[in-house]
């Protein structure tokens, strides 16, 4: 299908996890009333963006109470749903940043551990350590879906160009990136790195965050939005919690690939002094 709506649930996430998996399922419920066949949550939505936190709510793919959520609920709408991402736990007990993706039966069909771990130290601003809690991931992601081929990756992996035109030589035609974005870098770089993603690949990018909660101790940016292949912005959120609905048209990945060729140029050029 070349021509469909997306929805993003800009959910504001709390300490209650069965409260943040009710509200998730509120939301693309809202979301698929506003005619969304994909419809994407925020990065950690089960749970506070805090790295001490992460192994408390962590949770395994068999039976996981969160994962199972996800599955009904594409079931049940009959969706294309990339689940954001939640703390998951291997059996050797690492615990990875993932987001789960189901197509329109339930069926997970792809997942992605988050590759890049958020370590800053930002003077006088941001200071996270992932690592603390979290393994990376060691590789892309990209999901055949009715709807198209989606590149999957998880916030601070926007930052690594490299990353993104690895999954768009692979064959994606949206890019999606779950992220929680803070007061800092937020303002600096959010929208800038997703436009940037889009016409360096020439493919549609969403960026789907938490709302902000001024109680909580990581105050997300908020400012989900979808970018076009031409780097337009189509539609962005505020701070607030809401559903953020867009029209996607991969037509418009082919004509502007077609008006400037720059993926044909694969390899590196080799240039002489």
């Amino acid at each position: 299908m070349s021509v469909f709506t997306v929805g993003i649930c800009q959910m504001g996430v709390v300490a209650d996890k069965q409260a943040n998996m009710a509200k998730a399922s509120h939301m693309i419920a809202e979301a698929v009333a506003g005619g969304s066949r994909l419809v994407i949550l925020p990065e950690m939505f089960n749970c506070p963006y805090q790295s001490e936190l992460f192994p408390q709510y962590a949770e395994t793919v068999a039976g996981g109470p969160t994962v199972s959520m996800l599955a009904e609920c594409a079931a049940k709408h009959g969706i294309i749903l990339v689940g954001g991402s939640i703390p998951e736990k291997d059996e050797a007990g690492n615990i990875y940043n993932t987001s789960f993706i189901f197509d329109e039966r339930g069926h997970l069909i792809g997942h992605h551990r988050k590759v890049h771990l958020f370590d800053v130290n930002i003077k006088g601003g941001t200071v996270f350590q992932e690592s603390k809690t979290l393994t990376a991931g060691n590789r892309i992601t990209l999901v055949k879906t009715s709807l198209g081929n989606l590149g999957v990756a998880i916030c601070y992996d926007v930052r690594f160009p490299e990353l993104a035109r690895t999954m768009v030589l692979e064959g994606a035609e949206i890019l999606i990136y779950p992220a929680a974005f803070g007061p800092v870098t937020g303002p600096a770089h959010w929208e800038l790195l997703l436009r940037a993603r889009a016409v360096d690949n020439q493919v549609y990018v969403i960026g789907a965050a938490p709302a902000l909660n001024a109680a909580a101790e990581y105050k997300a940016y908020g400012h989900s939005l979808i970018v076009d292949p031409w780097s337009r912005i189509l539609a962005v959120a505020g701070v607030e919690e809401t559903v953020v609905i867009g029209k996607i048209d991969l037509r418009i990945v082919g004509k502007v690939r077609e008006e400037l060729p720059l993926l044909q140029h694969r390899k590196p050029a080799i240039y002489e002094r």
